[in-house]
């Protein structure tokens, strides 16, 4: 058994406490927050885990394996840096870190300590993002001509980082997961509305060396929550809605065709529109896949799917988005 440390028992906390617990090869040893009320909770529902206010004990603490951190992205960095210190496998809640530099030097460290270093980009270990990947793949849409990304709510305003970077990195690893093509460019614009510089609602567009095309548009302050993504290839369409219970997956078999007239020095679109086709897709929870994976990248050695590769990846991008918001829109190369 694999003996786990989660730091942090706030959002996102009970439900890495949940699946842990499930994971076969998994047990929830520890759990760490500085709030005394969050951590009665926990000894409420898993009466057996051991709590603790003290974080820095469980870098002394040897028998305990991995350490799973569920804090505010600004803590990152300080923290799986001991981590890893310490001699313990490391998994980050996203984004990774708050900036690229403190990605490549967590890698360095997790690669001189031969430690697993992952991201838990959930969205990845879905049924509706691998039924994706596998149309790519597959061949079944086509070449893929566009990304677009719609995540808006009335959401929590967050006092350290803007809503790209608390909500794109969802979308952006998805994206990262579905193309093999790395990006050349990124542009940004955002607004403020509270007037912090925090960015509350912004535009991302992602450039490629192709003609291929991802755009991100993300808010804290829509009325109405909407979750979906659009992925166009030349054969077929699929429409990705999160909001849907059951029929997440739409496949559109709808295309159009450019030709030229050259007499009339003209563009000819034949337009076709066909079916529409409702996978069915797995009922399973992603959390639960993701901690499986971690797990075995402890134990058989994997590469697990959201390995610190596409943490970084994801990095690269918001960083760029954050220089360009901030330059009214600037083009960023990605190097």
């Amino acid at each position: 058994m694999i003996n786990c440390a989660i730091i942090g028992y706030g959002y996102w906390g009970p439900n890495l406490v949940r699946n842990f617990s499930a994971t076969p090869n998994a047990t929830v040893k520890l759990v760490a927050d500085l709030r005394q009320e969050r951590l009665n909770l926990v000894k409420k529902n898993y009466p057996t885990v051991e709590v603790t206010t003290d974080i820095d004990s469980i870098w002394s603490d040897n028998s305990i394996d991995a350490v799973i951190i569920a804090t505010p992205v600004f803590t990152h960095f300080e923290l799986a840096q001991k981590a890893l210190n310490s001699g313990k496998h490391v998994l980050l809640e996203k984004p990774m870190t708050d900036t690229v530099a403190h990605a490549l030097e967590l890698i360095d460290l997790a690669n001189a300590k031969g430690k697993v270093l992952m991201v838990d980009h959930t969205f990845l270990y879905t049924s509706s993002v691998q039924k994706m990947k596998s149309l790519i793949d597959n061949g079944d849409i086509g070449k893929v001509k566009y990304f677009d990304s719609t995540r808006i709510n009335l959401g929590l305003i967050q006092q350290d980082v803007n809503v790209l970077w608390d909500l794109a990195p969802h979308d952006i690893s998805i994206l990262d997961y579905l193309m093999p093509e790395k990006p050349h460019s990124v542009q940004a614009t955002g607004v403020s509305h509270i007037h912090n510089g925090i960015e509350n609602i912004a535009y991302l567009t992602v450039n490629y060396s192709s003609d291929f095309i991802a755009h991100f548009s993300c808010s804290w302050s829509s009325t109405v929550k909407i979750r979906t993504m659009l992925l166009g290839g030349d054969k077929k369409m699929v429409v990705f809605n999160d909001m849907e219970p059951t029929e997440k997956i739409k496949i559109y078999d709808t295309a159009h065709t450019v030709s030229s007239d050259e007499e009339k020095q003209r563009v000819l679109v034949d337009y076709r529109v066909g079916d529409v086709y409702i996978p069915k897709l797995e009922i399973k929870e992603a959390l639960g896949g993701m901690a499986k994976d971690f797990m075995d990248a402890i134990e058989k050695g994997t590469t697990p799917l959201a390995s610190w590769k596409s943490g970084l990846n994801t990095i690269r991008i918001l960083e760029a988005a954050q220089i360009s918001i901030k330059e009214k829109g600037r083009e960023v190369v990605l190097s």
